[in-house]
C-alpha cells in the first residue's frame, strides 16, 4: 500500500488513505450489500463514472479489500468479492449509516432524489415471502419525472435465477399493483423518514388489493430505516 497525503503513522490516517477518497465508501457499501458485478456496482452507484468506478476497484483490490474473480462459462466477465479485510468494513459501513441516518438534517437527506438508486435498493430489500407464489410485478410510478425515469417495474418470481428484478423498460408482463406517487414521498419511506400510512394522501395504489394490504410487509426499506433520527 502506498504512502498517501496525510503522512501520519496513526491508523485513522492510514485507514482514510484508502477509504476516503471520492465514491470509495459508497463503493465499498454496495460491495458489503452484496454487489458483485460491475453492471451491478454502477447500478447502486449510477452518478459514479464507469472510469472512476473501474479506478476505485482497481485501487481497492491494490489494498488487498476486493479481489477480483472470473465467471465461470461468461467470456470476459468478472466479478469483485470483498475480502476479509473487506469484510471486516462492514461494521464501518453500517455505522456510517446510522450516524448519517441519526445525525444529517432530514431535508438535506431528501435534496439529492435519484430513481434509479432508489428502486436498485428497494429491489435489493424486497421481502418475497409476503408475495404470492408465482410471478408478481409492481409498477411504480413517479408522474413527475421525466417520461425516461418515470416508470419502473419490480418482479417477484420464485422460480427465476434472479428472484427479484428490477426493469426500468416495460417488461412486457401484466401488472399485478400499481404505486403512483412522487420521489421525494417514496424516499422518505424508504428512508423511515415517513411511512406509508403517514403518506397516504400521496400515495395512489391500484390493483390487486391483498398486495396493497400487504405493502408494509413486502415493501424493501433502508437497512437504516428503523435508526431514530435526533435531528429534524
Amino acid at each position: 500500500m502506498t504512502r498517501g497525503s496525510y503522512e501520519q503513522f496513526c491508523p485513522v490516517a492510514m485507514a482514510s488513505e484508502v477509504l476516503c477518497t471520492r465514491w470509495t465508501m459508497v463503493l465499498v457499501r454496495e460491495l458489503v450489500a452484496g454487489s458483485t458485478r460491475f453492471g451491478d456496482l454502477r447500478r447502486g452507484v449510477p452518478r459514479m463514472s464507469p472510469t472512476l468506478l473501474s479506478k476505485r476497484l482497481k485501487e481497492l483490490e491494490a489494498a488487498g479489500i476486493v479481489t477480483r474473480k472470473p465467471v465461470a462459462d461468461e467470456v470476459g466477465i468478472h466479478e469483485y468479492h470483498l475480502t476479509k479485510a473487506g469484510k471486516d468494513l462492514k461494521q464501518i459501513v453500517e455505522s456510517f449509516g446510522i450516524w448519517g441516518q441519526k445525525w444529517v438534517e432530514t431535508q438535506a437527506s431528501l435534496e439529492n432524489l435519484d430513481p434509479s438508486l432508489l428502486m436498485w435498493d428497494m429491489r435489493r430489500n424486497i421481502n418475497p415471502a409476503p408475495l404470492p407464489s408465482q410471478r408478481t410485478v409492481i409498477q411504480f410510478r413517479y408522474p413527475e419525472l421525466p417520461a425516461n425515469r418515470r416508470n419502473w417495474w419490480l418482479i417477484i418470481d420464485p422460480e427465476a435465477k434472479l428472484e427479484v428484478d428490477l426493469c426500468a423498460k416495460d417488461p412486457g408482463f401484466d401488472v399485478d399493483l400499481w404505486v403512483t406517487t412522487d420521489l421525494k414521498t417514496m424516499t422518505a419511506i424508504w428512508m423511515g423518514l415517513s411511512s406509508v400510512k403517514d403518506s397516504q394522501s400521496k400515495i395512489l395504489v391500484d390493483g390487486d388489493p391483498a398486495l396493497a394490504r400487504s405493502m408494509t410487509q413486502w415493501l424493501g426499506f433502508s437497512h437504516f430505516a428503523t435508526q431514530k433520527k435526533i435531528v429534524g
